[in-house]
């Protein structure tokens, strides 16, 4: 009897893709919109001017980060124009910048201001979420340009206290991972589709006490 078995699972169609990403979305935006139905339970049960205060100032930061959040999934997750749609850079970085610094992660941006093809930058914002995931505690991601043009790529360089290799990121990556992919595994795997409709492969590896994650 033949069967196959979980290291061989088929790769999700698109359908599950979809479905996958859409929940990878939504437990992005679930803590934030959370703490915003928080501030306005606080302002519906008490009048003290310090709990209204609280809530309030809880509101804003919660609908700055939803909304960084949301600019951010729109770009590295949906389609972001028609077919053949290119992107700004300096648009990809504000996003990035809005959604992934903070006062322990700090971003180096090496890169021309360009346009360049929509998948190519979805790409970028996506190395830059493993990127981030290798300093749990926080640290630098400096981005450089491999080569230039239409056919720019890009290196990723992450640097902070403890930096570590995700579990099993490095596979997924690869071509060669056959395994089963569930909503924690759909964003380096997703990563992985975008490298090969650019003609790229993608990689993650140390590099002294650093983690790289290279496009080439």
């Amino acid at each position: 009897m033949t069967g196959t078995t979980p290291d061989q699972a088929p790769a999700p169609d698109a359908l599950e893709l979809a479905a996958l990403l859409c929940s990878r979305v939504c437990h992005d935006l679930i803590s934030p919109v959370g703490a915003i139905v928080n501030g306005l339970e606080v302002l519906d049960d008490s009048n003290k001017p310090d709990d209204r205060e609280f809530a309030l100032d809880l509101i804003r930061k919660s609908a700055k980060t939803a909304s960084a959040r949301l600019q951010f999934c729109r770009l590295a997750f949906g389609a972001a124009g028609s077919a053949g749609a290119q992107i700004d850079l300096g648009d990809a970085q504000n996003m990035a910048r809005g959604h992934l610094e903070d006062d322990k992660t700090k971003i180096v941006w090496n890169l021309p201001r360009l346009l360049l093809p929509k998948n190519r930058v979805k790409l970028l914002l996506n190395m830059l979420i493993i990127a981030q995931q290798t300093i749990p505690r926080g640290g630098t991601l400096t981005i450089d340009p491999i080569g230039e043009g239409e056919s720019l790529s890009f290196r990723v360089v992450a640097a902070g206290l403890n930096a570590r290799m995700p579990q099993n990121i490095a596979d997924l990556l690869s071509a060669a991972h056959a395994g089963p992919i569930d909503s924690h595994a759909v964003q380096p795997y997703y990563t992985r589709l975008l490298a090969q409709a650019c003609g790229l492969t993608v990689s993650l590896a140390p590099d002294a006490d650093t983690m790289v994650v290279a496009a080439s």
